[in-house]
């Protein structure tokens, strides 16, 4: 069974890179540049796993980790990949149910490799 990730990122260089990164590792990807249509993709998609940039156009990452907790989505597995390295943003996302906090600039093989260590069953 191929593994899905709903990957949210506003950097059009970075989705493109990780999102061709993951397909080349067997994931099937369904990348989002913002948060607008999150939750009805959430339904559609129904991934696995949630890569997730915490700055984003309109909605950002902790709004969206939010409304995650209220749907039946809430325990899919949320690994944070951000440019906020702050220790405050780091412990809301953890909060918020994040299971890991990536800082970018990120070495793919890390996400990869945290990806693989959260879909282990």
């Amino acid at each position: 069974m191929v593994q899905k990730i709903l990957f949210v990122e506003d950097d059009d260089f970075n989705r493109e890179v990780i999102t061709e990164f993951l397909e080349l590792r067997g994931y099937e990807v369904c990348a989002l540049s913002n948060g607008l249509t999150f939750l009805p993709t959430l339904a559609d998609f129904q991934p696995n796993l949630i890569l997730l940039d915490l700055k984003l156009p309109v909605i950002d990452g902790f709004t969206l980790m939010e409304k995650l907790r209220q749907t039946e989505w809430a325990q899919v597995p949320i690994i944070i990949l951000s440019g906020l390295a702050f220790r405050t943003d780091r412990r809301q996302a953890l909060k918020l149910g994040a299971r890991r906090f990536l800082v970018k600039p990120t070495v793919l093989e890390e996400i990869s490799k945290a990806i693989q260590e959260e879909l282990i069953p």
